[in-house]
């Protein structure tokens, strides 16, 4: 069987601000180029010489002739340049909204809705663009990926048929941290203390404001532990709010690190005595299935994609509710679910993840090939 040709957006990795989504880019595409029945070509946008993706996208990339602001809107107002004209192929995979035209068939990789459930979460453009996104998305996929059934149930709710989608979890690759790792982390960044970790984008539905103050409850019950928030500012005041957040909180007792480097961040899981992620909405929730490969125990949101990660090993607590919060943490700190947890995380890897997509890709190619 010849290798079937893809061409998938990865412009997400030269955001700013990446995320899960630059996240789900790298670790997929160096995936799939390990694997001698698909072969794949990056599309992006025009940059700098000197810009470099963090985190890359991995196997070859062509760029535009358009910057990204340019390329998005051609592609979202005209559904033009097409994505052949960069580069031959049999399917083409949005993995984000950004989404080429094509005469391909499409497969779109939909993360979340979470712009349909809280609107004011992004900013109006955004909205707009989203919206305009899901429309074509509804109209020219062959197929959507999605990596939860929490997110399949929303793009039931919101018009594509359930034919159309097909689950595909992400995966993890687990680094190896020694505790000598660890105690010289500490050492760099100054957190002595035991500490409960927290890990994302500084961003509302993200509700850090609320796990600093469920941290403050737990704290004046008796908990003896520090509150460390690491990751990139994200957009508008919620920068902030945060910092406000936790000048109330004793001094000293909460660290903002922001953004580490990938194996700092390794190192910032495995040194955890919890991990606490109670987001108001997420896709999926990779910081999640981070954690739980490190065997960390894990306070998050009952009834959400992250349950469906950890089942009942977690910590599952109304993410609006501080006192269900700040008992969750108290719970997550003395908790032996860790072990457990992590045999759960090795069920999922970037190897099974990529081989599902490849499955995708030649469903929507014999589909086309059928008339």
């Amino acid at each position: 069987m010849d290798p079937l040709q893809v061409s998938l957006t990865v412009e997400q990795c030269w955001q700013p601000v990446p995320g899960g989504s630059g996240s789900y880019v790298a670790e997929l595409t160096r995936a799939l180029v390990a694997r001698d029945d698909v072969q794949v070509t990056g599309l992006a946008a025009r940059h700098r010489r000197d810009a470099v993706p963090d985190p890359a996208p991995a196997g070859r990339t062509v760029t535009s002739a358009l910057p990204r602001v340019v390329l998005y809107e051609a592609w979202s107002r005209w559904r033009r340049p097409l994505a052949e004209s960069a580069a031959p192929a049999d399917v083409v995979h949005a993995t984000t909204w950004a989404v080429p035209g094509t005469r391909c068939p499409l497969v779109v990789t939909v993360h979340d809705l979470a712009f349909l459930r809280d609107p004011r979460h992004f900013t109006a453009r955004g909205n707009a663009w989203f919206r305009r996104a899901l429309e074509i998305v509804r109209d020219e996929a062959a197929l959507v990926v999605v990596p939860s059934d929490a997110t399949r149930d929303d793009c039931i709710t919101h018009g594509i048929e359930a034919d159309r989608i097909r689950v595909v979890r992400h995966g993890v690759h687990p680094a190896d941290v020694s505790p000598q790792d660890v105690a010289g982390w500490r050492r760099r960044t100054g957190v002595e203390r035991p500490y409960v970790l927290w890990c994302g984008t500084l961003e509302p539905r993200k509700n850090v404001r609320g796990v600093v103050a469920a941290f403050a409850a737990a704290q004046a019950q008796g908990l003896e532990h520090d509150l460390v928030l690491v990751g990139p500012r994200g957009w508008g005041a919620e920068q902030e709010h945060v910092a406000r957040a936790v000048d109330a909180v004793r001094p000293g007792s909460v660290r903002l690190l922001g953004r580490l480097s990938a194996a700092d961040l390794q190192t910032a899981y495995a040194g955890a005595s919890a991990f606490v992620f109670p987001s108001l909405w997420e896709g999926f929730g990779l910081p999640v299935l981070e954690a739980m490969a490190h065997g960390v125990p894990v306070v998050t949101s009952a009834g959400s994609s992250m349950a469906e990660l950890t089942g009942d090993l977690a910590e599952l607590v109304e993410p609006t509710d501080l006192e269900d919060l700040a008992a969750g943490l108290a719970r997550a700190v003395a908790s032996d679910a860790g072990p457990a947890l992590r045999r759960l995380a090795a069920e999922h890897t970037w190897e099974a993840s990529a081989a599902a997509h490849v499955g995708v890709y030649r469903e929507a190619a014999a589909a086309r090939a059928a008339g």
